[in-house]
This record gives C-alpha cells, structure tokens and sequence, in this order.
C-alpha cells in the first residue's frame, strides 16, 4: 500500500497555526495512508500561541501525525515592523524546513515499503519562497486561505498581490468554507483558470481542548460556565474581538455605557491594549474598575459578567449565548455559524472587514455594529470612537427575537454541520483531496519507470 506525507506550515499566529492543525487531523483520520507533520516557525507572535503549540504532543494528536517546532530565530520576525516579518522569517526557516523535509524523503528512499513518500506541501497563502522549495522536492503544494492582518497597505500589497500571482501554480487550494456558505465563489473559482478549489470547512477548535486553560483559569472557566447555566436559553450578548482585540479606553467606555443602557444580559471579554508600536497581543487588565465607567460593575452585576479571558467555542455553544459581538476573524465566524449564532459586526484589522461585509450584506447572517471599522495594531492606531448609541442599536438587532436572521443563521447551522457528515459537500472535498495525493504520487512512479 502506498503511503503518503503533508507537511504543512503555517504562519506562527493562533488561527493560522489552529486551521493547519485541524485539516491536518482531518486527513490523517480519513485515510490510514497519510501522514502529517505541522512545522511551526518560532518565536510565535505570543504567548497564548506557544501555550496551544505546546499542548500539541503525541498523547494529543491522532496517530501518523506530528507538530514539530522548527529552531527559534528570535533575530527575526516580530522585531522587524509591518509585513516584512512574514517574509524574514519564512527565508530564515527555509534551510530548516528543507533538513526537515529531506530526511522524509531519505527514510522513505531507505524503506520505501514502510515509510510515506512526500506527497507535497500545505502552505499557507504568505509563507513567502516555501513554494520554491517544494519545486526543489518536486512535489505539489497547495496553499491555504489564510489571510494575515497586514495586506492593507504600501508595504505588504507587493505581498499579497504576489501570493496571489504564485496561487496559479500551486497543484490545489485548502479554503476553510464549505460550498453552501459561499456557494457562488466557489462555483466562480471552479470555472476559472486556478488549481483545484478543495473547501473543507467549517474547520474550528473542537470543544474540550485544554492548552488555553492553564492552571490559574480553571476556576475562571468553571465560573463562566456556571454563570452562563443560570442564565435563560438565548438570553446574553457574548462580546469577544479575538486575540489580537482591544480597544481605546474611550471605546470602552461607550461599550459599557451601550451594555448598561439596552439592558440585556452580556459576557464581555475585555483586554488591554499593548504599547504603541509593540507587536503583542493585549494582556490582562490588573483591575477592571481602572478602565470602565464608574459603578458599572455594582450596577451590572445581576444582569452582566466581564471576563479576562474566554473559552469562546464553549461559550458560543452554551444555549445561553443569543448574540456574538465578534471582530469577524475568520474562525470566530466559522465558529459562531457552526453554533448557530447571529453576529454583530465589529471588525477590526485585515481581512476581517471583508468578512463582516460578506456575512452582513452578501449572506445575511448577521447585523452590523461597524463593517469599516479598522485598526492599526502595529502603529498603535486606535481608530474611531464608536458612539455608545451606534453600539444599543446593533445589540437590539441582534438580540431581536424570530428575526430573519436568527433564522437564515440556524438554517446555515444545519447545512455547516451537514457538509461536515458523510457524503457532504466538505466530506466528499476532503476525499477528493486525498485521492488527488495519492494518484500525484501514483503518477510520480509512472514517470520514474518511463
């Protein structure tokens, strides 16, 4: 029986690394003959990343796949500013990427009946000069729709627009989506003159996972999650901006002036901002009396619950949850489809404002807090207040009972978890992808006897 390996490398950020883990998992679990290995490039962006890497260990991961922690370059990537960090550390991994990788194909030359071949590489979409590599290797890649936060701007559009150009060449492309979401660009890429669109999704962190749960938050995640059981079916606005959200103490302020002014029952995960020009992810506040309105947390307390940290893909499933205020990262929105969740829109960097115009106006899945919204978390660039008043009236759209679209939402719910089952649309993908490994490798041996 042939055997077959992916190497897949991702960016060294959380969603990134997240979505190149589960499709990994995926293939293995599908199909007894490949492997995987995940290369995470290090130092990751921060410390919440290196915790969920580090959780990766073989009692974690199914059999035939492994995670493998590439040499920290710590001269590189987050000390330099804007794009140009994606590319110095993809070219300062390269040699180690390519020591990896040749000795896959060494052990499957010295044993050739009991080790994989390498099949190809998963990239994803700005891991800059590893498709290079795998022309070296002779072996397909096939990158995946991960957009960074920074295509936006002089320095990285050259970037992005030659990703894109490089996309032509690739043997096929992973997109976290499945066909009855975005039915009408998947169709269009099909008919285009592109590699093989494979849409996997909805791909998400499965419940239960405990890297995010260290020591010192177990009491707080038993304590959200008993908060949230007596709480009524539908009844709370969850608010959570990813890793990466925070906001203005200003912004902040006419959040909680909107959360205490509608009325309804919230869970509000809030961070603090890092230093201007710092590339880090916001960190805890010491005292959440230091940055909200005065007696707002005696005046909320029966009704609201302010966090420093969430389990979001348990919160989002808890049938507690009526409404997500989401920054509209990619996997947050997958996640919250998948649970059946309308969403208020509050994007904030990257591509997540092409997001929220998608799901507000393009599907109509969710309402709209903000759709331009943007940041800069690089320069430290707060944006613009938005106005208490703005923030009351997204919430009573999205917390408006038998809305239209609460109902397209549980509608799409249903179809997301149907693509996923046997014979689905992202099932039958995921087969398709597999049977395109196998015969490239089938074809590669033709050739050699030719």
């Amino acid at each position: 029986m042939k055997k077959a390996e992916l190497v897949f490398i991702p960016l060294p950020a959380m969603g990134h690394i997240i979505a190149a883990v589960e499709i990994a998992k995926l293939v293995v679990e599908r199909d007894d003959r490949i492997s995987t290995s995940v290369l995470i490039m290090r130092p990751t962006l921060d410390s919440t990343t290196t915790k969920y890497t580090e959780s990766l260990t073989p009692s974690t991961l199914p059999k035939r796949m492994r995670v493998v922690d590439l040499p920290c370059l710590e001269h590189t990537a987050v000390h330099n500013t804007g794009a140009s960090w994606m590319a110095s550390l993809a070219e300062a991994q390269k040699d180690h990427v390519k020591e990896f990788v040749s000795k896959i194909k060494a052990q499957s030359e010295l044993s050739p009946n009991d080790s994989p071949r390498l099949a190809g590489f998963v990239l994803d979409t700005f891991v800059l000069g590893m498709d290079a590599l795998a022309a070296e290797f002779g072996v397909p890649w096939l990158p995946a729709k991960l957009l960074p936060s920074l295509v936006f701007n002089r320095e990285s559009l050259p970037i992005f627009l030659g990703a894109a150009r490089r996309m032509k060449h690739a043997r096929g492309i992973l997109i976290n989506t499945f066909k009855e979401l975005e039915s009408h660009a998947i169709n269009s890429l099909s008919k285009g003159e592109i590699p093989p669109v494979y849409p996997l999704g909805p791909i998400v962190r499965c419940k239960g996972n405990s890297y995010d749960v260290g020591s010192s938050q177990i009491n707080d995640y038993k304590d959200i999650m008993q908060w949230l059981d007596d709480q009524p079916p539908c009844s709370v606005v969850f608010l959570c901006f990813g890793s990466w959200g925070s906001f203005s103490v200003d912004q902040v302020k006419e959040i909680a002036y909107a959360l205490e002014q509608c009325g309804h029952r919230f869970l509000w995960c809030l961070r603090e901002r890092p230093g201007t020009g710092k590339i880090e992810s916001p960190s805890d506040y010491v005292n959440f009396q230091d940055i909200l309105p005065e007696g707002f947390l005696d005046r909320s307390v029966k009704i609201g619950k302010v966090i420093k940290w969430a389990p979001q893909v348990e919160i989002l499933g808890h049938k507690a949850i009526g409404g997500f205020v989401s920054h509209c990262g990619w996997n947050s929105t997958l996640e919250s489809i998948l649970s059946g969740v309308p969403v208020a829109t509050w994007p904030l960097y990257g591509e997540q404002q092409f997001n929220a115009f998608e799901i507000v106006i393009e599907l109509g899945l969710a309402v709209e807090i903000k759709i331009d919204y943007g940041i800069d978390i690089l320069e430290g660039d707060i944006g613009e207040t938005v106005s208490s008043d703005d923030i009351k009236r997204g919430l009573k759209l999205l917390m408006e009972n038998g809305s239209e679209i609460r109902k397209k939402v549980k509608e799409m719910s249903q179809l997301s978890r149907k693509a996923l089952m046997e014979d689905g649309s992202s099932y039958s993908a995921l087969a398709r992808l597999i049977e395109d490994v196998m015969d490239s490798i089938a074809c590669h041996d033709c050739s050699l006897l030719s």
